[in-house]
């Protein structure tokens, strides 16, 4: 368990967020400023009036800067300004579907705008700690029934997945030609689960879509009811970024590479099993079936081998399924009931930390 005195390095420094206006951009800034820290961030604008960045009010917390990372100088431009000594990247084009539809947008934002962030990281000598963000996907899918280590094959059918293992493999490149010689910088690249939690309204998400059918009195449709996901509340890796960022910071060498942030396996559940939880947590709606036949391809099973971090990070999950299910649904409950949202987002991050 990653207790909160460790999580001390960040108060006071300067910590700069790609994608942070994004899910789990929003929620990291919101823990980063309950953290003490001096927090930037650049990213597009939010999408919509309801986003957890604007139910927040981020922009009165955190510098906040509006831009795209595919734009080399605006982001060297927030670097050079802010030098900032912890970096997350978490920008990205992050949903499979669209992947299918902009494929250009998705390697030109996961590939291009990746690069952009690690030339500004080769610029800017104050950094001291480098966390960025892939995905689970980024490995090369085999539907296998155990967890993927961090020494498994890269690879992905989509390309978002292919876009996320391209990204790993920037990554690696620069940190071989050019960040191995930097000894005062730590630098790591995270794969995480399916994340979920309140303040989510992305597209085609099971969780948002359900929430949206429920609140407007229709069934929630499931495409595929029998895929199965490593499902995780956001905080559960986020919990796991900020550890490593923390190690990087003092320990720069021996924490630096690839690391896997997943659930225990029991929470790798079926989609089916997600909506039916929700639906019993917030005591009303039906969960039905209506598979697309010309649906793009989506994996079956997909789930992550944590031993790395539990071991050597000293970081597990403290929620399981259950547990991540009523947290995500009574987040929705309590904005639709009236309760601000920094409010309810602030008392999860408290409730999770003292669990």
């Amino acid at each position: 368990m990653v207790k909160p005195e460790s999580l001390a390095a960040l108060r006071g420094r300067r910590v700069l967020v790609t994608g942070h206006t994004g899910f789990k951009g929003s929620w990291l800034c919101a823990w980063l400023h309950q953290l003490g820290a001096e927090v930037a961030g650049f990213a597009l604008p939010p999408q919509q009036d309801n986003d957890h960045f604007n139910l927040l009010r981020l922009d009165e917390l955190i510098h906040h800067t509006e831009g795209d990372i595919r734009d080399l100088p605006a982001l060297q431009r927030v670097f050079e300004k802010f030098q900032p000594e912890f970096l997350f990247h978490l920008a990205a084009q992050s949903l499979v579907r669209r992947s299918y539809e902009e494929p250009k947008l998705t390697f030109d934002t996961n590939i291009g705008g990746s690069v952009n962030v690690l030339e500004c990281v080769r610029a800017t000598p104050a950094l001291r700690a480098v966390i960025y963000v892939t995905s689970d996907k980024c490995y090369r899918n085999k539907e296998w029934v155990w967890g993927y280590r961090e020494n498994d094959d890269l690879g992905g059918r989509d390309p978002y997945s292919a876009s996320k293992a391209a990204a790993e493999l920037v990554f690696s490149a620069y940190v071989d030609s050019y960040f191995a010689q930097r000894n005062t910088l730590g630098i790591a690249s995270v794969r995480a689960g399916n994340v979920i939690g309140g303040g989510d309204w992305a597209a085609d998400r099971i969780v948002p879509d359900s929430i949206k059918s429920l609140q407007q009195g229709r069934p929630i449709l499931l495409r595929n009811p029998l895929s199965t996901r490593p499902w995780q509340h956001v905080l559960e890796p986020l919990s796991g970024y900020l550890a490593l960022a923390c190690k990087l910071y003092s320990n720069a060498r021996d924490f630096s590479g690839a690391w896997n942030f997943g659930p225990r396996v029991e929470s790798t559940r079926t989609v089916r099993d997600l909506a039916e939880k929700i639906v019993a947590c917030l005591g009303k709606g039906s969960v039905e079936v209506a598979p697309q036949q010309t649906a793009p391809h989506e994996a079956g099973l997909l789930q992550l081998n944590c031993d790395k971090a539990i071991q050597q990070l000293g970081w597990t999950p403290r929620w399981n399924f259950d547990r991540t299910v009523e947290m995500t649904a009574h987040w929705y409950r309590d904005i639709a009931g009236g309760t601000a949202a920094r409010e309810v987002t602030h008392r999860q991050i408290q409730q999770y930390t003292e669990s």
